[in-house]
């Protein structure tokens, strides 16, 4: 019993810590994405020629318009992602480009689930995606603006349902 007792205090010891830095992981993420698109869109846009050929190889239509659409996508979209500004909408158009890599650069790589797990664009895609449904944390820009509007609406809202629930049965 004592031995039970023990590990659930060191639990709850362990969760209230991690709930403390919870604002980490997001932020990890979220930068990390940042910087690794700001590179790449940066060297793309410095590149424009070598990766409008490198599209045509590929097959993309429109070649050229495509190059300086995901160089511009990279870099902007990077850039937001790193202040945590717009985040989910900057996650969009990366997850496209991700996509489209994987369906055309990356597309005889894949065999099967493994190796499509096993491909960079798809983890970026993942964490796109993560960053698009959860948002960019409290350590951004976003939240910084536009945080505390949205749980000053949510609270009104509570209060209003509250406020309709009395009302109705009273």
């Amino acid at each position: 019993m004592q031995v039970a007792s023990f590990i659930a205090v060191a639990r709850e010891r362990a969760e209230r810590v991690l709930e403390r830095v919870d604002f980490l992981a997001p932020a990890v993420a979220r930068v990390t994405l940042g910087v690794l698109f700001m590179s790449t869109g940066w060297g793309k846009v410095h590149s424009l020629a070598k990766v409008t050929a490198f599209f045509t190889e590929l097959g993309i239509p429109a070649p050229a318009f495509h190059a300086h659409l995901v160089s511009f996508v990279e870099l902007i979209g990077g850039a937001l992602l790193l202040v945590g500004l717009f985040s989910r909408l900057a996650s969009v158009p990366l997850m496209v480009s991700m996509l489209v890599a994987i369906l055309t650069a990356q597309r005889e790589q894949v065999h099967g689930l493994p190796d499509l797990f096993g491909l960079v664009e798809w983890t970026y895609f993942a964490l796109l995606l993560w960053v698009l449904m959860a948002g960019p944390g409290k350590l951004s820009l976003d939240h910084l603006i536009f945080g505390r509007s949205r749980k000053a609406a949510a609270a009104r809202a509570r209060e209003r349902a509250a406020g309709g629930l009395s009302a109705g049965h009273a």
